[in-house]
């Protein structure tokens, strides 16, 4: 079990994942995470340990203006639970990020079929799997959201997932397919999570994916 946490809005997206992670890390301390996107940029900052091995990393500096984001707190399934296996993962260009709850279970054959293509993989995780696939989705035609339908389309398991680009700094994709994952609703503001209890402080109009 994981917690993931995404947020589009007008506040620092970094401060509102990281809140959001703490109020979620019952679903998971192995390891702790967040990226977050601007215009042209994305960062990612992930740590092995529990969430406040994350928040030291962070320290005191200056939040980005970036206000779209996605965070992670994970109990380690395929990897152990190291910096490079924390999420969130990324493709191999760097401009996408994806954290992920559940089991991809025909992960292997489709890791495979990357390094055929010539994409080899960093982490022993599903989840990078998941972002490099994405990526190839998006050479061929439509948006984020598109490639993220297709993609799922190729899984096995029960998931849940949220994905960002730095290229559409102003919006998150979330899916799910039998694994928890709510929408909240505010003003001006909305987030992704596995719980509630990731966004309440900030708005009590939820809704279950479907």
């Amino acid at each position: 079990m994981c917690g993931i946490v995404a947020y589009l809005g007008h506040r620092s997206a970094m401060d509102v994942v990281v809140d959001g992670l703490s109020r979620l890390e019952y679903r998971g301390y192995d390891s702790a995470g967040a990226a977050v996107v601007a215009p042209g940029s994305l960062r990612v900052e992930k740590r092995a340990g529990p969430l406040r091995n994350l928040t030291d990393a962070l320290g005191t500096e200056p939040r980005s203006a970036a206000h779209c984001g996605v965070g992670h707190t994970r109990w380690a399934t395929h990897g152990l639970p190291t910096d490079v296996n924390a999420h969130p993962h990324v493709d191999r260009s760097r401009r996408l990020a994806v954290v992920h709850n559940g089991i991809v279970e025909n992960f292997a054959e489709l890791r495979a079929g990357l390094a055929r293509r010539g994409v080899e993989c960093v982490s022993d995780t599903d989840t990078e799997v998941v972002a490099n696939l994405i990526a190839e989705e998006l050479l061929t035609d439509g948006g984020l959201a598109d490639a993220v339908r297709r993609v799922c389309r190729r899984l096995e398991g029960a998931f849940a997932l949220a994905a960002i680009h730095q290229d559409a700094p102003d919006v998150v994709v979330g899916a799910r397919r039998d694994s928890p994952l709510v929408v909240g609703r505010g003003t001006a503001e909305n987030f992704l999570a596995s719980d509630v209890s990731a966004f309440i402080a900030h708005t009590r109009e939820a809704i279950e994916l479907g």
